[in-house]
């Protein structure tokens, strides 16, 4: 028997209906037919994120320790298997992949240190500085063929941008959201061929562990990758842990680590783009108004 969070169920529930109900009620056959596929015991709590079940497991074969991540197969996730094999080829700092079933999307991976991620230090802007060395890394890598892209996101955004800001409910909401749809259009011609991660936050980098020769390093997981334009990659970096103030002196530290302090505006832009991606969601979930967090990163970043 495993235990299923109930954060997990209601996430499923809310945003995925009936599919995700299915999902979260198939997950104790899934791990049982996983366990006995790769020769696994489990080896602590499971654990959880928005919508996927992790488990501690040790693979009988061999003693080494590994975690169980089960989740269902959608847009977002049909190309992490594929991402984390690119950045293992260029030894780019991404949790190892270490099999993978594509019927059902459960992967095996890498044990990562869970009671050490980086938002756990004191220094914000030391984790800023670690992060992006990862990030760096990460986007360094050609993204392989076959991901989503950026352009095609960027296309269904634009597209729906306009009904967007119509529906919320404050003008100056309205007024913010459409001038990130009007930068994105002035990049949206060139939405570029790097590996992104999309969602490198401080939760998503793992200390390493030393039985994996990882001892002292910083590890990325939970990508939901496509291929695009690193500066697409800098906003979850402003949003968690945030703090107005630091918004400008973050994006800062983060162009410089990725190389794109040549190109400011362009990456303004994209981060811009990121603030349409989620004001798009909360006009689709009836909300109202942008989360505001995600406004005062805009307005910071356009000198507001």
């Amino acid at each position: 028997m495993i235990d299923v969070p109930e954060e997990l169920a209601a996430s499923q529930s809310r945003y995925n209906g009936a599919a995700g109900r299915a999902f979260v009620a198939g997950l104790p056959d899934l791990a049982a037919r996983c366990l006995e596929r790769w020769g696994l015991r489990p080896d602590g709590p499971s654990m959880h994120g928005m919508c996927a079940l992790v488990l501690p497991v040790v693979r009988e074969a061999d003693g080494r320790p590994a975690a169980l991540k089960l989740q269902a197969v959608d847009e977002e996730t049909a190309g992490e298997p594929v991402a984390l094999r690119a950045w293992a080829a260029a030894g780019a700092g991404a949790v190892e992949l270490l099999d993978h079933d594509p019927e059902s999307g459960a992967l095996l991976l890498e044990r990562l240190d869970e009671r050490r991620p980086l938002s756990g230090g004191t220094d914000v802007r030391e984790a800023v500085g670690v992060l992006g060395g990862v990030l760096a890394r990460l986007v360094a890598v050609p993204a392989p063929e076959g991901l989503r892209t950026l352009g095609g996101v960027v296309d269904r955004m634009l597209a729906a941008a306009p009904e967007a800001v119509a529906l919320l409910a404050d003008a100056a909401d309205r007024r913010l959201l459409a001038d990130c749809a009007a930068a994105v259009r002035e990049v949206a011609g060139e939405p570029g061929d790097r590996l992104l991660h999309w969602d490198l936050h401080y939760d998503n980098i793992l200390a390493g562990r030393a039985e994996a020769g990882r001892a002292g390093e910083w590890i990325a997981l939970d990508p939901k990758p496509l291929a695009g334009d690193p500066g697409f990659e800098l906003f979850p970096a402003l949003d968690n842990l945030f703090d107005a103030d630091e918004v400008v002196w973050r994006f800062d530290a983060l162009t410089e680590a990725l190389g794109l302090d040549h190109d400011r505006e362009r990456a303004r832009a994209w981060t811009l783009g990121r603030v349409l991606q989620h004001g798009l969601w909360a006009a689709e979930d009836g909300e109202g108004r942008l989360p505001p967090d995600h406004a005062e990163i805009a307005r910071r970043l356009l000198g507001r």
